[in-house]
């Protein structure tokens, strides 16, 4: 691979991690096809990752210069005398720079899935303890009602899940109001949507700060959301979830649960209303993320290939 295809990999990876998901939370068609737009933000934060990493494998590879016999060299004196020393440490700090990337996304998936946990294990031992439902109901169930005039409802995934509703939820809210805010957290567990805000976070928090998109996190902590309305919406119609949605705006949540409210409520409530179908729209979402996905892919692994047969016929 040549310096070349390096630098095209590095404009990809900026291009990814900055300017493309600033365009892209910036749309207003993601809110009508909430599924493929999340597909495409994995697309793309998953291309930013790969592209980053090829940058720097790319560069690296150039260390493997043909010795005097003809093989790729693999020790350092016989890659000094090949390239120079200059030329040499200059592929040495980018693949130094290229592991230690690798290394610190690594620390930030590790650390955001073990923090993560570690919150939501206490908390779920707190509202088991404040469940004001009777006891029995509560070992068959992983619904747990806790005291607070306040209209409060929340999930913690995991392997033991809950779905936390208040007093003040069940005295204020309709029969189909607390149905469809049920769904709403029940289809957060069941899709496992705190995975995916896990990866996202941790991705956030490996890339530098100078090159990362702000506002990538937030969109796809509205999308998950959005897609927990529409399952609640295809049982208890628009109405009964927007009077929950509202009644829930202004509660409180703890850090690692996944509320029915939050700072987006109104543009959620005004997306109930919108019937129009997006289906050309979902199409041509899954179609930029599978070419996202496959032309990385294909550019990184066709000049790999390239080097191992050159490697091994020599």
């Amino acid at each position: 691979m040549n310096p070349t295809t390096a630098l095209a990999f590095a404009l990809t990876a900026l291009l990814l991690a900055g300017p493309v998901p600033a365009v892209l939370a910036r749309a207003a068609w993601p809110y009508r096809a909430p599924r493929a737009a999340l597909v495409l933000w994995q697309a793309i934060a998953l291309a930013a990752v790969l592209s980053a990493f090829s940058s720097g494998l790319a560069i690296a590879s150039r260390l493997l210069v043909p010795g005097p016999d003809g093989r790729p060299t693999t020790a350092p004196l016989e890659e000094i005398d090949a390239l120079g020393m200059p030329l040499w440490l200059l592929y040495v700090v980018v693949f130094a720079i290229t592991l230690f990337i690798g290394a610190r996304l690594i620390f930030s998936i590790a650390s955001v899935a073990v923090r993560t946990r570690r919150r939501r294990a206490r908390h779920r031992m707190l509202v088991d303890l404040l469940d004001r439902r009777d006891p029995e109901r509560s070992r068959t169930s992983n619904l747990r009602v806790i005291e607070s005039a306040e209209p409060i409802a929340y999930c913690l995934p995991g392997l033991r899940q809950r779905v936390v509703l208040s007093e003040g939820t069940l005295a204020n809210l309709s029969r189909d109001e607390v149905k469809a805010i049920l769904m709403h957290e029940r289809s957060h567990l069941r899709a496992r949507h705190d995975l995916v805000l896990e990866a996202f976070t941790a991705v956030n928090t490996a890339f530098p700060l100078v090159v990362r998109s702000k506002s990538a996190l937030g969109c796809v902590q509205l999308l998950v959301e959005m897609l927990a309305d529409d399952s609640a919406v295809r049982v208890t119609g628009p109405t009964p979830l927007a009077r929950a949605l509202v009644a829930c705006a202004g509660s409180s949540t703890p850090v690692g649960a996944m509320a029915a409210g939050g700072p987006h409520t109104l543009t959620r409530i005004q997306r109930l209303s919108d019937t129009e179908s997006a289906t050309s729209i979902a199409i041509a979402a899954y179609l930029a993320s599978v070419a996202i996905l496959v032309v990385p892919t294909v550019a990184v692994a066709a000049p790999w290939l390239t080097e191992l047969s050159r490697l091994f016929d020599v």
